[in-house]
């Protein structure tokens, strides 16, 4: 786990702030650093922060948190024995043992125990047909000095980030954009359409555009190419994509236990480490699942986990989380944040996450991996992802719905909504299935009668117009298929939810120097899960992660696996608001708010009022304004 950047191209006027990107980046990898400059002279690879001149040709640079093989053998960037391949990786390749055996069966003998020098003998050779083989979270730049070419590429699932830039005679990446954004040949323009996604429906993070038309995101799964000679890079490459393939044909008892299995094999990888390893812990099922499986792979583990309580008693699950921590013999850590700690932290949260985000339970998190560090745990598990595999959402229980509508199974159509809206949370199912009917060139008008204009009063039509914005929902496949529930969890893995909570967490976790790891995202398991039935995933009665709670059965304890409610990391963002209040209030009188012209002063502070007036307890508009804004202010975003 580290933090990544790189530059091709002469240096120039660049050199002072690429010099300071071990600053920069040192949150990410406070252990170590090294650098690779490439010169006239040739290449260098040391700790040396005067070799970066204005007359360098390129630049690598890599900050360490140190998690396997601690010693100087794992030290980066990695240099082949032969000074060919010079690799840097962010993240950690979990099957690194096996693929490591496999190598040293063709002849290969390793100077390391570290999983970085697996990956640079796995690239030496397999070359890019090494990416699918792997096992983990990973951005890596590899620097070929005989080719004259750098190599990038992401993880499966983009659980590591890797932005970049480029224009002409240069090219720069990095593992957060705020690296990028100091180089002075990086545009701060913003992406019209991207600032329109965010604050009509908070959506952040899907495909490879930011909301700076200057910085782009290598997708995941994705690898590419940068030519030294000339600093351009080619056009992204897939190298596997989540597909459901062949259905599965066993019974749902034979599903629940290979799922069982492949479940707690993944845990067991994820469990890799020469540094203790600690788990956050909301209550759930899915952290629940995780902490019980670390106990049962090792007994004798000195178990710490992290939770985040809050005060509001309809939010909190202290009483799940104590539930699991007894089961499994955990040391529980417990954290609270009351109005007044999230004013005092917004600054610093703000600058972690780089890019605006959906709502203030981001801090929830940030405070579990802010005790997790104090407790001195720097690799901690996480069960992101299985809400987005597993149905875990409540609109997925719609989905099903709409799915039997569909197919033509308009009897158990029935019978289900009628069962599954009896969950708490779920609301209107019928309403919610018919937004997964209505054709795309239906949605505008619908949701003009509910309410929800896709251009309200507070927006600025004309300036998105302008600019040739697509007022309507971020596209993607929108499920014309029999089968809507599955096209939704694809979505909601590859495109909407997952995306932004990855990047939410690589940013909290890694503010704090963590390394945050997330078992349920790996490409076998999650092949599996959709290959499934849909109606093991949401049964008859609307429960969801039917199939996944009969497989933890025995190791979960039942109470939690009973579980119908959904909270997760759920704050209580009404209490938090009126601590904000203050800060909003000037804001909005501020005259500084003119100069975005994406926003409608007089309309926002309207619905501000209207806002404070209703108490609204999930409203998460006004945020999305208050963090556009400090953004912009933060970052000098151009709206011109």
């Amino acid at each position: 786990m580290c933090g990544i950047a790189g530059y091709v191209g002469r240096l120039g006027d660049a050199a002072d702030v690429v010099r300071s990107w071990g600053e920069q980046l040192a949150h990410r990898g406070p252990d170590d650093f090294g650098i690779a400059v490439l010169s006239r002279d040739g290449l260098s690879v040391d700790r040396d922060a005067s070799r970066i001149t204005p007359d360098a040709l390129a630049v690598l640079w890599h900050r360490r948190l140190s998690i396997l093989d601690l010693s100087e053998a794992g030290w980066q960037p990695m240099s082949s024995r032969d000074g060919r391949h010079h690799l840097m990786l962010n993240g950690e390749i979990y099957n690194y043992l096996e693929l490591r055996s496999e190598l040293e069966a063709t002849g290969v003998r390793f100077r390391s125990r570290s999983d970085t020098e697996v990956l640079l003998e796995g690239y030496r050779a397999w070359g890019v047909a090494v990416l699918p083989r792997l096992v983990g979270m990973f951005a890596i730049a590899i620097l070929d000095t005989v080719e004259r070419r750098l190599l990038l590429a992401r993880d499966t699932f983009g659980i590591k980030p890797l932005h970049v830039s480029a224009w002409d005679g240069g090219f720069a990446f990095a593992s957060e954009p705020k690296a990028l954004l100091s180089l002075p040949r990086v545009s701060r323009r913003v992406d019209p359409q991207r600032v329109y996604d965010y604050l009509r429906f908070g959506l952040t993070d899907h495909g490879d555009a930011t909301l700076f038309e200057g910085v782009r995101a290598c997708p995941p799964a994705h690898w590419m190419e940068v030519r030294l000679d000339t600093a351009r890079a080619s056009t992204p490459v897939r190298y596997w994509e989540l597909a459901p393939g062949e259905r599965y044909a066993g019974t749902f008892e034979q599903a629940a236990e290979e799922l069982r299995a492949r479940f707690i094999e993944s845990v067991r990888l994820h469990l890799r480490s020469d540094v203790p390893v600690g788990a956050a812990l909301s209550g759930g099922i899915d952290s629940s699942a995780i902490v019980m499986a670390m106990r049962a792979l090792e007994p004798d583990l000195e178990l710490h986990t992290f939770s985040f309580v809050a005060d509001d008693t309809e939010l909190s699950e202290e009483r799940w989380v104590d539930v699991a921590a007894m089961a499994c013999r955990a040391t529980v850590h417990k954290t609270r944040a009351t109005p007044a700690q999230l004013s005092a932290d917004l600054d610093a949260l703000l600058r972690a996450q780089d890019e605006p985000f959906g709502s203030t339970s981001i801090h929830a998190q940030y405070r579990v991996f802010q005790a997790a560090s104090e407790a001195g745990i720097k690799v901690m598990l996480d069960g992101q992802g299985a809400d987005e595999l597993l149905g875990g959402y409540h609109t997925f229980a719609a989905a099903r719905l709409a799915s039997l509508v569909r197919q033509g199974r308009l009897v158990e159509a029935m019978s289900y909504a009628s069962r599954a809206r009896r969950g708490p949370g779920r609301g209107p199912l019928p309403l919610w299935a018919g937004e997964f009917l209505v054709p795309p060139a239906l949605q505008a008008p619908l949701r003009r009668m509910v309410g929800q204009e896709l251009t309200p009063a507070w927006l600025n039509r004309d300036w998105f117009v302008s600019r040739g914005v697509r007022l309507a929902p971020a596209k993607y496949t929108y499920g014309q298929g029999r089968e809507v529930l599955r096209d939704q969890l694809l979505r909601a893995t590859t495109h909407s939810s997952l995306p932004m909570l990855l990047r939410y967490e690589d940013r909290n976790s890694m503010a704090h120097s963590i390394e945050s790891r997330v078992p349920f995202l790996t490409p076998e398991l999650a092949r599996f899960v959709l290959s499934l039935p849909e109606e093991y995933l949401i049964d008859r009665d609307g429960t969801s992660k039917a199939v996944f709670r009969r497989a933890m059965r025995g190791l979960v304890p039942d109470a939690i696996l009973d579980r119908r409610d959904k909270i997760g990391f759920a704050a209580p963002e009404h209490l938090w608001w009126r601590e904000l209040s203050p800060r909003v209030e000037r804001l909005l009188a501020d005259e500084s708010l003119a100069k975005i012209p994406v926003l409608r002063g007089a309309a926002l502070r309207a619905e501000w009022r209207a806002i404070r007036e209703r108490g609204a307890r999930r409203d998460f508009r006004a945020w999305r304004w208050v963090n556009l804004v400090e953004w912009a202010r933060r970052t000098g975003a151009d709206f011109a």
